[in-house]
């Protein structure tokens, strides 16, 4: 039996049902672009391109034709953060809080997508580029609300097997680029080495084009997610950018990102439905940290799995004219579980309501109908434990951390940091004591309100712990 098969997704299928002809007619096209590791500060846009020896004219210019967040937040690591944004529920929830190797991990097929309310919708789905919430049978993209999936179960360091010092086939199995559609079963295209590392964005765009304009000309509205490798160690160019910047590696891969973003632009463009296509452009975690391939997160601290800034403060454009402003920038705090309700309601649907999910539906932000977000903070999870706590320009930081390689501290008191006057969190205000310390003391009781209601709702509905088996149901 597949697993659309199943009741849930028969029952999903029969809730949707009545509104899918409609949907067809007028909902907009939502092309989702994700990159992997790539720092707040590293285009144009954001005080990168050129200081970064690579220009990105694209970017710069996708920021003036919409919005950019300047507050974007994601999970400090790669699995949480792609699961955050499939489900919209935080990924404690979910099980899915750390990278993981050698074990079964990922989402459930319990846990609803974003592909699998669009595609109730109505939408033609499909993904090209780097998934990370699974490796084994039904827990796949195409197991997930895909209709179809080319690319990478795990993360890019697996390109690096195949060419280590003694590496061991046996021990460890070959890497692979992989595809397939709806409810099959994933083919081997061939072995995901550095060479492979090297073409493997290039492919993902050309199918991408490819995908849009087969669902264009079908007249069927599409959501297409393009989580592209890049610039994720080992960040190394393409063959056709490799040397273009004379600025080395990592400024010939940013410029080839920003030509990617320019390639699938251009299509949309030839097609002629920019007007009814949200494009979204993101980033899921902050920086590299290892040498060579390290990047930048511009005035913020820290890089990934850490609580800093730096790690969880990522850039967003999105454009989607008549709709979204151009041009238009703001500081307001947006969390990536928000996009799930946000491309629900563009898309016409329900968010489910038979599972928490933490998302907030930042469409009237993103719009200029509000001036403020729909959400004021999120906790801060790396890996499993709890770390920090961010309510408007504050950080709480319960579990001290300075680098992804330091040892993880429990200090005697929280430390307290303001974003605004100090960015890069230097200054402890709970440390300073006295007439200047005691007037930042008023932040601490709405906070540890906030992180005991969040502590609240795992006590009523209990994290799906890590390795789950499916099939697997609440309560059991």
């Amino acid at each position: 039996m597949t697993r659309k098969s199943t009741p849930r997704a028969l029952l999903l299928w029969l809730l949707f049902l009545p509104t899918l002809a409609q949907a067809a007619g007028n909902r907009p096209n939502i092309v989702l672009m994700v990159m992997d590791n790539l720092g707040w500060g590293e285009i144009g846009v954001y005080g990168g391109g050129i200081l970064r020896g690579a220009a990105t004219p694209r970017l710069d210019q996708l920021a003036s034709q919409g919005a950019r967040l300047l507050n974007f937040n994601v999970e400090t690591q790669c699995t949480p953060s792609r699961s955050a944004l499939m489900t919209g529920r935080h990924p404690v929830r979910s099980g899915t809080t750390r990278v993981v190797w050698g074990q079964r991990y990922g989402l459930t097929q319990w846990e609803i997508t974003i592909a699998e309310l669009l595609s109730a919708q109505g939408y033609a789905t499909a993904m090209f580029g780097k998934w990370h919430l699974g490796d084994s049978p039904g827990r796949f993209p195409t197991d997930q609300g895909f209709d179809q999936w080319y690319g990478i179960p795990n993360t890019t360091d697996e390109s690096l097997y195949t060419d280590g010092f003694q590496f061991d086939a046996d021990a460890v199995p070959r890497p692979y680029i992989l595809r397939s559609t709806r409810g099959g079963i994933p083919e081997q295209v061939r072995v995901y080495n550095l060479e492979a590392r090297r073409g493997i964005d290039a492919e993902l765009v050309s199918r991408t084009i490819d995908f849009m304009r087969r669902s264009s000309r079908a007249g069927k509205p599409f959501f297409v997610y393009v989580p592209l490798t890049q610039p994720h160690l080992p960040t190394l160019p393409h063959p056709d950018f490799a040397g273009s910047t004379g600025n080395g590696d990592f400024a010939d891969v940013l410029a080839e990102i920003d030509f990617r973003t320019g390639q699938v632009l251009d299509a949309i463009d030839a097609l002629a439905i920019a007007d009814t296509t949200v494009v979204i452009w993101m980033s899921e975690n902050g920086p590299e940290e290892i040498f060579p391939y390290n990047g930048t997160a511009g005035p913020w601290r820290g890089t990934y799995f850490t609580a800093l800034e730096g790690s969880l403060r990522a850039p967003l454009l999105i454009r989607w004219p008549g709709h979204v402003p151009a041009g238009a920038s703001n500081n307001e705090i947006v969390h990536i579980t928000d996009l799930y309700p946000t491309l629900a309601r563009i898309g016409g649907a329900e968010i489910p309501r038979d599972r928490l999910i933490d998302g907030r539906d930042q469409l009237p932000l993103l719009t200029g109908q509000a001036g403020t977000s729909a959400r004021e903070g999120f906790p801060v999870y790396n890996g499993d434990t709890l770390q920090a706590y961010k309510w408007r320009h504050w950080k709480l930081h319960f579990r001290t951390q300075d680098s992804m390689r330091d040892t993880i501290e429990r200090p005697g008191m929280p430390r307290l940091y303001n974003l605004l006057s100090d960015p890069k969190e230097h200054y402890d205000l709970i440390d300073k004591g006295g007439e200047w310390g005691g007037a930042n003391f008023w932040v601490l009781p709405p906070i540890s309100k906030r992180v005991i209601e969040h502590r609240q709702s795992l006590a009523v509905e209990p994290p799906i712990p890590p390795g789950t088996p499916d099939p697997y149901r609440p309560g059991r």
